[in-house]
């Protein structure tokens, strides 16, 4: 490698590595937990601010003043997870997490240590992924008990808690618009910190309150159950969920689930169906219609979802159109009627727009549009046709050419009575 290659390739690691977040504004949602009057347990949420600071143990805290979760190095960089996005554009979430009364040694803990633990969720302000990590935080001081929750330690306002990254689920579809018929797959990704781990991943489908496990895999037991997800891509931490052929019925929440005992977590996805509108107008691009004449013009959209559409009749003065700066807006039509909607056999929706257009000179030349806007559209479909009016034709004119053409007619009558005459007439003459 020449010196400007090298050159090249240390800018581009150093670009990289600046590119990354140092730190992080968290919300702690702590939790202070005791027995109330009636002897029943409760739950105060306390909000706190917080920072995550990535680095080294020891490191000293960006912010003195504040609770820091210190994030030092292990196999997992979480930082790796957000790619390279400012601080801004996240959503930081950190709570404590209970084990529920499973004390298990996690393997890269030494002997005489024992884990505190908390969740990290990381979720981009516009759905470009969500991440939920464990921190693990070491301790000389052994759990008490099963509920681990009663005991927790006070952390105080300027506490620094050094922690490492022990799990990590990652989703870079939150929320998916999918169309009828498309393939979509559904990502999540997860990863541990040690190698060969117990690990469990589920999907569940969730729609109105039920629940229904769509995969299911344990690598203890090698047992799947199941579909939708490749088994040996679970190795790699992919356990991403496959849709060949979407359909209505597949539109709701889908749950991705991991847990590494004693450690759980899941994220959702949800499939949101949308289908875009097929917009026609029951009249051609040029209509020609006689003066006072009335037409029933109609704009439909069909086999549309879901079901909010909204469509607008306006027109326009001939002398406007084509013109961008400077001309007359459009107006819009107020005498519109809608049909009822048309609920489709593919559960997608039919509506029409429709009114009486009543044919004068004076519109002769303009321009009707339908407007049809829809979430599935980025922008509305437009329709148009423009409008001609001819003056109809007086009964005068139907007389004259009426009286005209009984004259031809009683000409030429004459004359073929005068031809057979004079034809006659020959026939009697001697030779």
């Amino acid at each position: 490698m020449d010196l400007l290659s090298k050159l090249l390739f240390l800018l581009y690691l150093l670009s990289g590595v600046l590119s990354q977040v140092s730190w992080l504004p968290c919300q702690f949602i702590d939790e202070h937990v005791f027995l109330n009057n009636d002897n029943h347990t409760e739950t105060k949420l306390i909000h706190r601010e917080a920072l995550v600071q990535f680095g080294q143990k020891g490191d000293a805290p960006l912010n003195p003043d504040g609770i820091t979760f210190l994030v030092t190095g292990s196999k997992l960089d979480l930082r790796r997870y957000i790619g390279e996005v400012e601080a801004e554009q996240i959503e930081c979430e950190i709570r404590r997490h209970s084990t529920q009364g499973i004390h298990v040694r996690w393997p890269v803990q030494a002997a005489n240590e024992y884990s505190r633990w908390y969740t990290c969720n990381l979720k981009h302000l516009k759905d470009l992924f969500a991440v939920t990590s464990f921190l693990r935080q070491a301790s000389d001081k052994a759990p008490s008990g099963d509920e681990d929750y009663r005991s927790w330690p006070t952390i105080h306002d300027r506490e620094t808690l050094t922690t490492t990254v022990a799990m990590v689920i990652k989703t870079l579809s939150p929320s998916v618009k999918a169309g009828l018929g498309s393939e979509q797959k559904l990502h999540c990704q997860f990863a541990v910190d040690h190698r060969g781990p117990d690990v469990t991943v589920e999907w569940h489908f969730q729609l109105r309150g039920e629940r229904h496990k769509l995969f299911s895999h344990s690598s203890r037991t090698g047992r799947t159950e199941g579909g939708g997800v490749k088994v040996k891509s679970l190795t790699g931490g992919d356990a991403s969920y496959s849709i060949p052929f979407t359909k209505m019925n597949n539109e709701g929440r889908y749950i991705c689930s991991v847990s590494v005992n004693p450690l759980f977590s899941s994220l959702d996805v949800n499939l949101h169906i949308e289908e875009a509108p097929r917009v026609s107008l029951n009249v051609g691009p040029a209509l020609s219609l006689l003066e006072g004449e009335e037409q029933k013009v109609v704009c439909e959209a069909d086999s549309y979802y879901p079901l909010d559409v909204g469509i607008v009749w306006f027109d326009q003065d001939p002398s406007a159109t084509g013109q961008r700066v400077g001309g007359p807006l459009p107006k819009v039509l107020q005498n519109i009627l809608l049909s009822s909607h048309k609920h489709n056999v593919d559960k997608t929706y039919t509506l029409s727009a429709f009114f009486y257009l009543k044919a004068s000179l004076r519109d002769s030349g303009r321009q009707f549009t339908c407007s049809v806007s829809h979430q599935s559209l980025r922008v509305p479909i437009r329709k148009s046709f423009i409008l001609t009016v001819e003056e109809p034709t007086s009964w005068m004119f139907y007389l004259a050419v009426g009286f005209v053409l009984v004259s031809l007619l009683i000409i030429l009558l004459m004359l073929l009575s005068h031809l057979r005459s004079a034809k006659r007439s020959d026939q009697k003459k001697p030779y």
